[in-house]
């Protein structure tokens, strides 16, 4: 599989390979041409465009390709055109055009993009997700939605309506009046809770900003994980500071990520060392020590298991990239 590049660069299409399309098109939508135009503006090619508006991100390819493993923060991730599959830990979600992924916690995972060609680009777009946001508009809705019990998952797929598509595009065209952002972004972002909120899986994100539920008790866990990497793991001190018992909670943090506590903080280690070899330029030794392993060895095997190639090779090939 190619690798995207990180920051758009003119890049020629490349020829068609001869493959043969089925001649019926479906309808263009309007968000895609308003994110196109923007990419155009930008000179074109392929790659991630970053827009001026805080936490908006515009990626266009005209290949399929796996990109590296990665932390997903709390976003709204939409596909215009083409496809992409996602995993975190056991679970594996797909999404297509006019279709979102909504992840409400931070998650280690690998996406992929499933659909793309050079006449067909893979066209997405990446929105920062406040769930402390979600939370203000939920208590001034007069009818909130009930929250969802029947599943715990932090993520999940929706369609994008037309309310979600106009939100959207206005976010991208703020680009073209860089004074309007600071004024405008928060209402619109705002505008996109109310109608996530509104949509069918209503339910679902109210559950997840619910005060005291199990979603929000696990999340605090999350949290502490993240901030204590090089700390050892004991499941009896996570359940207590999650108010539940050691078997309960097991069972909702997996429900939740479909991940063990062990497997979560396992792959934000690994990530986190990686980030640490490739932007401080941190030898395996010190990236390994610093994230908690005490062991380099098992730190290399480990890594190798989870990436696909020893931590030297990877960083060699991740900065070469970059380069």
């Amino acid at each position: 599989m190619n690798r995207m590049p990180d920051i758009p660069r003119n890049v020629p299409i490349p020829a068609n390979d001869g493959e043969t399309r089925i001649a019926q098109r479906p309808v263009r939508s309007p968000l895609l041409d308003t994110v196109e135009a923007y990419i155009d503006a930008q000179g074109g090619g392929q790659g991630r465009f970053p827009l001026p508006v805080p936490g908006v991100n515009i990626i266009r390819s005209f290949q399929e390709f796996m990109p590296p493993h990665k932390i997903y923060r709390p976003s709204l991730c939409v596909t215009l055109q083409g496809a992409k599959q996602v995993q975190f830990g056991e679970g594996e979600l797909h999404y297509g055009a006019m279709q979102c992924l909504v992840v409400s916690i931070d998650m280690p995972g690998v996406g992929r993009i499933a659909q793309a060609s050079p006449t067909e680009p893979f066209v997405g777009v990446t929105i920062d997700f406040d769930v402390a946001l979600l939370r203000e508009v939920i208590s001034q809705l007069e009818t909130p939605p009930p929250p969802d019990t029947g599943s715990e998952s932090c993520l999940f797929v929706a369609d994008v309506d037309d309310s979600l598509a106009d939100c959207i595009a206005r976010l991208v065209k703020m680009a073209d009046t860089p004074a309007s952002i600071s004024f405008l972004h928060p209402l619109v972002m705002r505008e996109i809770c109310y109608w996530l909120l509104g949509g069918p899986h209503g339910g679902e994100l109210r559950r997840l900003a619910l005060p005291e539920s199990h979603s929000e008790r696990i999340a605090r866990v999350l949290y502490y994980l993240r901030e204590r990497l090089d700390q050892p793991v004991r499941i009896e001190e996570l359940a207590d500071m999650a108010g539940m018992s050691a078997s309960s909670f097991h069972q909702h943090f997996k429900a939740m990520t479909s991940m063990t506590p062990l497997q979560y903080q396992k792959q934000l280690r690994l990530l986190e060392a990686r980030r640490l070899m490739v932007a401080d330029a941190a030898t395996v030794s010190d990236a390994a020590y610093q994230v908690g392993y005490e062991s380099a060895s098992q730190f290399s095997r480990e890594y190798a298991r989870a990436f696909g190639t020893p931590p030297k090779r990877d960083v060699m090939t991740l900065k070469a990239l970059t380069a």
